[in-house]
């Protein structure tokens, strides 16, 4: 479908439009990365790499795209990737809520996220909330026992962070707050861009820097400077503390960040049920391998004790199927949806979901499959050396 003005055929013009609309400095958030970027490009690029063995003859008029994970029935295997204040859109989060919901699809909230896991809660019943170790063990658990009384349906542990923030294009100013100073500062920038201004304007206001979700009941919503100094200042987390976080959980639970077998393999003794090949979209270490490259190695490993997700670099339904040939229950998306909603607010997040959806069903029919449970290695080649182990 040829794109029009509300609509966009592919990721990379939604990522375009989303260009186009936002102030430089939030447009570069979404970027982001460390460092030289090589494990964000990587994360892209290694798509590439595999190639299709499709079939021509015999192929089914229907595909079937259904799958669960992590106890969840969706439609497809795409999960929305928890994203932290997301200052793309006033409706924020629960834009994005409603739109997973819509498509069937199981969303991520991130415990930086600009709108409460109540409200998201609210507009789609399979949610997952993630959670960075922040804190102490009992105010952690208190957050966790918060995001499962609106709703949630599993816990996302999030590993994959050292704090690394250098850019060598440069990192995006950051207000600690919306005040008279920094709206002058920011206004050369936000002014080149009155869509997304009048976007706000008609909201009843700009973007709040605010995390909600950091905060127990009663208590005012700490900034999001507050709460990243709270969590550098918590000392670093432990398997134990894996384990016991799970423990008290009690339900789904995926661990996020993996790359290396050895971490895959202490994952599943700690009790996990899920694991996240990740990169943190290429803000951890860079140089890290892109995580399509990992993942073979982590699903031989443990792919038959705990459900095996992929997160990184995903841009189309391509990409989807060729992690699920690797092994991957499914994948999960960040930059794609958010670049949707910037384009397009809750319409925007359904229009990645379309052409997601549409690039899955095109590749299952290629490769003469019925279903995303039929994939397998031999629908794909891989280069000599193309994985990391």
């Amino acid at each position: 479908m040829a794109s029009t003005k509300d609509w966009f055929e592919t990721v990379e013009e939604a990522r375009y439009r989303a260009k186009k609309r936002l102030p430089r400095s939030v447009y570069m958030a979404l970027v982001a990365g460390t460092e030289k970027g090589l494990t964000a490009d990587d994360n892209v690029a290694a798509f590439d790499e595999i190639t299709w063995r499709p079939h021509v003859a015999d192929l089914h008029a229907k595909r079937d795209t259904a799958t669960t994970v992590m106890g969840q029935e969706v439609s497809m295997p795409v999960l929305i990737s928890p994203t932290g204040v997301q200052a793309v859109h006033p409706d924020g989060e629960v834009a994005v809520a409603r739109a997973a919901a819509a498509e069937d699809v199981a969303m991520g909230l991130s415990s930086f996220a600009s709108k409460p896991v109540e409200e998201c809660g609210a507009a789609h019943s399979k949610l997952f909330f993630q959670m960075y170790w922040v804190g102490s063990r009992e105010t952690i658990l208190a957050r966790a026992e918060r995001a499962r009384a609106a709703g949630a349906k599993g816990l996302i542990m999030t590993l994959d962070w050292s704090f690394a923030s250098r850019r060598d294009w440069g990192s995006p100013p950051i207000p600690e707050k919306i005040d008279l100073r920094n709206a002058v500062k920011f206004a050369p920038e936000v002014l080149r861009r009155p869509a997304w201004l009048a976007t706000y304007l008609r909201s009843g206001g700009i973007p709040e820097l605010s995390v909600p979700n950091l905060a127990l009941h009663g208590q005012e919503p700490p900034n999001f400077f507050g709460a990243y100094g709270e969590w550098m200042g918590t000392p670093l987390p432990r398997w134990e503390d894996v384990a016991w976080l799970r423990e008290q959980w009690g339900g789904p639970f995926m661990l996020k960040g993996i790359t290396r077998v050895d971490d895959a393999r202490r994952a599943v003794d700690a009790g996990v049920t899920a694991i996240s090949v990740s990169t943190h979209g290429g803000n951890n270490l860079d140089s890290t391998p892109g995580a399509i490259r990992s993942l073979p190695a982590v699903v031989e490993a443990v792919g038959d004790q705990v459900e095996v997700v992929m997160d990184g670099g995903v841009r189309r339904g391509g990409d989807v199927v060729k992690a699920m040939a690797l092994g991957a229950r499914a994948v999960m998306i960040g930059r794609a949806y958010l670049w949707g909603m910037a384009a397009n607010g809750e319409r925007g997040v359904q229009n990645v979901l379309t052409i997601i959806r549409q690039g899955i069903d095109e590749a299952l029919l290629g490769l003469g499959k019925s279903s995303v449970h039929e994939l397998t290695r031999e629908d794909v080649v891989l280069p000599a050396g193309f994985e990391r182990r």
